[in-house]
């Protein structure tokens, strides 16, 4: 090995060290990108695929679902199951029972072009944790949907009320039992 070979091998190794220097010093002074992540969450991006999700309708707050079936039909993995059925009063069925079995589901998306109402969407809840496997088998959309209608339902008091779950009776209402000063004057 010569002196110059020498000489020119140090001189690539000192200007490879000040690069590798420029880069981190570079590095070192961008604010951190890091998420404290109990406290705080990222923002999904709009093209995010979690879940498949039932949606409201923003007028009525009730599912747009009318349970049609097309996207059991469209689904490769067969990992929903649809019931419905027609209300008195409605022109069209509504969803009683929409399962998601999503230890199945392939997030294709057959099911979500397949939708003629667009009454289902990916979530973007992304962490969707369980220390149980059958909280994925058979996930009731109809059950979250109804969290979803309660909360809107807080926020429109002045519209439609959405409609009563499937499986409660439409039982009447108890009248209110008179207070002293109504029963003396009747």
């Amino acid at each position: 090995m010569s002196l110059l070979t020498a000489v020119n091998d140090t001189w690539r190794g000192f200007k490879s060290l000040l690069t590798g220097m420029r880069i981190t010093f570079g590095e070192a002074v961008k604010p951190p990108i890091t998420v404290q992540y109990p406290r705080e969450t990222l923002k999904m991006p709009e093209r995010f695929r979690g879940h498949v999700k039932l949606l409201l309708d923003d007028e009525t707050g009730r599912s747009r679902c009318t349970a049609c079936g097309l996207c059991v039909r469209a689904c490769p993995s067969n990992c929903i199951i649809v019931a419905g059925e027609k209300r008195e009063g409605e022109k069209k069925k509504s969803v009683t029972e929409y399962h998601l079995d999503f230890t199945t589901c392939s997030l294709c998306g057959s099911c979500v072009e397949a939708c003629p109402s667009d009454a289902i969407a990916y979530s973007k809840d992304y962490n969707k944790v369980s220390l149980d496997r059958g909280d994925f088998d058979h996930m009731d959309l109809v059950k979250n949907l109804q969290k979803e209608a309660e909360v809107w339902a807080q926020t429109h008091p002045q519209a439609v009320p959405p409609a009563p779950p499937a499986d409660s009776a439409a039982a009447p209402a108890p009248a209110p039992k008179p207070t002293g000063e109504e029963a003396k004057s009747s």
